[in-house]
Protein backbone atom coordinates (compact mmCIF):
# COMPACT_ATOMS: atom_id res chain seq x y z
CA UNK A 1 0.00 0.00 0.00
CA UNK A 2 2.69 2.60 0.77
CA UNK A 3 4.27 2.04 -2.67
CA UNK A 4 0.96 2.74 -4.49
CA UNK A 5 0.59 6.06 -2.65
CA UNK A 6 4.12 7.01 -3.56
CA UNK A 7 3.49 6.25 -7.25
CA UNK A 8 0.35 8.39 -7.19
CA UNK A 9 2.32 11.30 -5.70
CA UNK A 10 4.97 10.86 -8.37
CA UNK A 11 2.33 10.99 -11.11
CA UNK A 12 0.42 13.94 -9.59
CA UNK A 13 3.39 16.30 -9.32
CA UNK A 14 4.15 16.42 -13.09
CA UNK A 15 0.45 16.57 -13.91
CA UNK A 16 -0.03 19.57 -11.61
CA UNK A 17 3.02 21.27 -13.15
CA UNK A 18 1.58 20.77 -16.67
CA UNK A 19 -1.81 22.12 -15.58
CA UNK A 20 -0.14 25.13 -13.99
CA UNK A 21 1.82 25.87 -17.18
CA UNK A 22 -1.36 25.50 -19.30
CA UNK A 23 -3.28 27.84 -16.97
CA UNK A 24 -0.50 30.43 -17.15
CA UNK A 25 -0.34 30.17 -20.96
CA UNK A 26 -4.13 30.52 -21.16
CA UNK A 27 -4.03 33.63 -18.97
CA UNK A 28 -1.34 35.21 -21.14
CA UNK A 29 -3.26 34.40 -24.35
CA UNK A 30 -6.49 35.78 -22.89
CA UNK A 31 -4.71 38.96 -21.83
CA UNK A 32 -3.23 39.47 -25.32
CA UNK A 33 -6.61 38.72 -26.91
CA UNK A 34 -8.36 41.16 -24.54
CA UNK A 35 -5.89 43.91 -25.51
CA UNK A 36 -6.62 43.31 -29.20
CA UNK A 37 -10.37 43.51 -28.56
CA UNK A 38 -9.94 46.73 -26.54
CA UNK A 39 -7.94 48.35 -29.34
CA UNK A 40 -10.52 47.19 -31.89
CA UNK A 41 -13.39 48.63 -29.81
CA UNK A 42 -11.49 51.86 -29.09
CA UNK A 43 -9.36 52.50 -32.17
CA UNK A 44 -7.04 55.39 -32.86
CA UNK A 45 -7.45 56.55 -36.46
CA UNK A 46 -6.32 59.85 -38.01
CA UNK A 47 -3.59 59.91 -35.38
CA UNK A 48 -1.49 62.52 -37.19
CA UNK A 49 -4.33 65.06 -37.14
CA UNK A 50 -5.60 64.18 -33.66
CA UNK A 51 -2.14 64.49 -32.11
CA UNK A 52 -1.37 67.74 -33.96
CA UNK A 53 -4.62 69.54 -33.08
CA UNK A 54 -4.65 68.16 -29.53
CA UNK A 55 -1.23 69.78 -29.10
CA UNK A 56 -2.29 73.00 -30.80
CA UNK A 57 -5.38 73.43 -28.61
CA UNK A 58 -3.87 71.90 -25.46
CA UNK A 59 -6.27 68.96 -25.18
CA UNK A 60 -5.56 65.41 -24.09
CA UNK A 61 -5.68 63.47 -27.41
CA UNK A 62 -7.68 60.73 -25.67
CA UNK A 63 -10.51 63.26 -25.29
CA UNK A 64 -10.54 63.85 -29.05
CA UNK A 65 -10.55 60.12 -29.77
CA UNK A 66 -13.50 59.77 -27.38
CA UNK A 67 -15.44 62.49 -29.23
CA UNK A 68 -14.67 61.07 -32.68
CA UNK A 69 -15.59 57.53 -31.63
CA UNK A 70 -18.85 58.73 -30.03
CA UNK A 71 -19.82 61.08 -32.84
CA UNK A 72 -19.00 59.08 -35.98
CA UNK A 73 -17.11 55.92 -35.05
CA UNK A 74 -14.34 57.29 -37.30
CA UNK A 75 -16.49 57.53 -40.45
CA UNK A 76 -15.54 60.82 -42.21
CA UNK A 77 -18.56 60.74 -44.55
CA UNK A 78 -21.34 60.37 -42.00
CA UNK A 79 -24.23 62.83 -41.75
CA UNK A 80 -26.58 63.03 -38.75
CA UNK A 81 -30.34 63.55 -38.81
CA UNK A 82 -29.65 67.05 -37.44
CA UNK A 83 -27.42 67.87 -40.43
CA UNK A 84 -24.08 67.50 -38.63
CA UNK A 85 -21.17 66.30 -40.76
CA UNK A 86 -18.04 64.25 -40.63
CA UNK A 87 -15.86 62.74 -37.96
CA UNK A 88 -16.78 65.14 -35.15
CA UNK A 89 -20.33 65.82 -36.36
CA UNK A 90 -20.32 69.60 -36.73
CA UNK A 91 -23.47 71.45 -37.77
CA UNK A 92 -23.43 74.24 -40.35
CA UNK A 93 -24.16 76.94 -37.74
CA UNK A 94 -21.28 75.74 -35.59
CA UNK A 95 -19.01 75.44 -38.65
CA UNK A 96 -19.76 79.06 -39.62
CA UNK A 97 -19.03 80.28 -36.08
CA UNK A 98 -15.77 78.33 -35.78
CA UNK A 99 -14.69 79.54 -39.23
CA UNK A 100 -14.92 83.16 -38.05
CA UNK A 101 -12.59 82.24 -35.15
CA UNK A 102 -9.89 80.13 -36.85
CA UNK A 103 -10.24 80.41 -40.62
CA UNK A 104 -11.98 83.68 -41.60
CA UNK A 105 -10.07 84.13 -44.89
CA UNK A 106 -9.85 80.48 -45.95
CA UNK A 107 -11.91 79.13 -48.85
CA UNK A 108 -13.73 76.53 -46.77
CA UNK A 109 -17.37 75.51 -47.12
CA UNK A 110 -19.62 73.29 -45.05
CA UNK A 111 -18.70 70.44 -47.42
CA UNK A 112 -15.09 70.83 -46.30
CA UNK A 113 -16.09 69.03 -43.11
CA UNK A 114 -15.96 65.73 -45.01
CA UNK A 115 -12.19 66.20 -45.10
CA UNK A 116 -10.80 64.47 -41.96
CA UNK A 117 -8.17 67.10 -41.22
CA UNK A 118 -10.59 70.02 -41.56
CA UNK A 119 -13.18 68.28 -39.42
CA UNK A 120 -10.70 67.39 -36.67
CA UNK A 121 -9.27 70.92 -36.80
CA UNK A 122 -12.70 72.52 -36.34
CA UNK A 123 -13.94 69.93 -33.84
CA UNK A 124 -10.77 70.21 -31.75
CA UNK A 125 -11.17 73.97 -31.56
CA UNK A 126 -14.76 73.60 -30.36
CA UNK A 127 -13.89 70.93 -27.78
CA UNK A 128 -11.11 73.20 -26.52
CA UNK A 129 -13.50 76.17 -26.37
CA UNK A 130 -16.02 74.14 -24.34
CA UNK A 131 -13.37 72.81 -21.96
CA UNK A 132 -12.00 76.30 -21.30
CA UNK A 133 -15.46 77.77 -20.84
CA UNK A 134 -16.47 75.12 -18.30
CA UNK A 135 -13.34 74.92 -16.16
CA UNK A 136 -11.95 71.83 -17.99
CA UNK A 137 -14.92 69.79 -16.74
CA UNK A 138 -15.23 67.13 -19.44
CA UNK A 139 -18.84 66.17 -18.72
CA UNK A 140 -20.09 69.78 -18.86
CA UNK A 141 -18.00 70.45 -21.98
CA UNK A 142 -19.47 67.33 -23.60
CA UNK A 143 -23.00 68.50 -22.78
CA UNK A 144 -22.23 71.86 -24.43
CA UNK A 145 -20.69 70.20 -27.49
CA UNK A 146 -23.80 68.06 -27.92
CA UNK A 147 -26.65 70.33 -26.82
CA UNK A 148 -25.11 73.75 -27.39
CA UNK A 149 -23.38 76.29 -25.21
CA UNK A 150 -26.60 78.29 -24.79
CA UNK A 151 -28.50 75.28 -23.42
CA UNK A 152 -25.75 74.51 -20.91
CA UNK A 153 -25.41 78.16 -19.87
CA UNK A 154 -29.14 78.22 -19.14
CA UNK A 155 -28.90 75.05 -17.03
CA UNK A 156 -25.98 76.52 -15.08
CA UNK A 157 -28.26 79.29 -13.79
CA UNK A 158 -30.53 76.70 -12.14
CA UNK A 159 -29.39 75.39 -8.75
CA UNK A 160 -31.03 72.00 -9.28
CA UNK A 161 -28.52 71.35 -12.10
CA UNK A 162 -25.44 73.25 -10.92
CA UNK A 163 -24.23 74.01 -7.41
CA UNK A 164 -21.46 76.39 -8.54
CA UNK A 165 -22.81 77.94 -11.75
CA UNK A 166 -19.68 76.78 -13.61
CA UNK A 167 -20.19 73.03 -14.09
CA UNK A 168 -23.24 70.80 -14.27
CA UNK A 169 -24.01 68.37 -11.45
CA UNK A 170 -27.06 66.86 -13.17
CA UNK A 171 -28.10 66.46 -16.80
CA UNK A 172 -31.87 66.83 -17.17
CA UNK A 173 -32.33 65.53 -20.72
CA UNK A 174 -32.04 61.80 -21.49
CA UNK A 175 -30.04 62.35 -24.71
CA UNK A 176 -27.69 64.73 -22.93
CA UNK A 177 -27.15 62.23 -20.08
CA UNK A 178 -26.50 59.42 -22.53
CA UNK A 179 -24.07 61.50 -24.59
CA UNK A 180 -22.13 62.70 -21.53
CA UNK A 181 -21.90 59.11 -20.27
CA UNK A 182 -20.60 57.90 -23.65
CA UNK A 183 -17.93 60.60 -23.82
CA UNK A 184 -16.72 60.19 -20.25
CA UNK A 185 -16.67 56.38 -20.44
CA UNK A 186 -14.89 56.42 -23.82
CA UNK A 187 -12.32 58.85 -22.47
CA UNK A 188 -11.73 56.62 -19.45
CA UNK A 189 -11.30 53.53 -21.66
CA UNK A 190 -8.95 55.32 -24.08
CA UNK A 191 -6.87 56.50 -21.13
CA UNK A 192 -6.71 52.97 -19.69
CA UNK A 193 -5.85 51.30 -23.00
CA UNK A 194 -3.35 53.82 -24.40
CA UNK A 195 -2.29 55.77 -21.31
Amino acid sequence: MPRAKKRRKNILAPLLAVLLVLALAGTLLLSAFREKIDRWEYPQHYTEYVEYYAGKYDIDPMILYAFIRTESNFDPDVDSNAGARGLMQITEVTFDWIKTKIAPTEELTFDSLYDPETNIRFGSFFVSYCLKKYDNHLATAAAAYHNGVGAVDELLTQTQYSSDGITLDHYPYPQMRQYVRKITESYQRYSEIYG
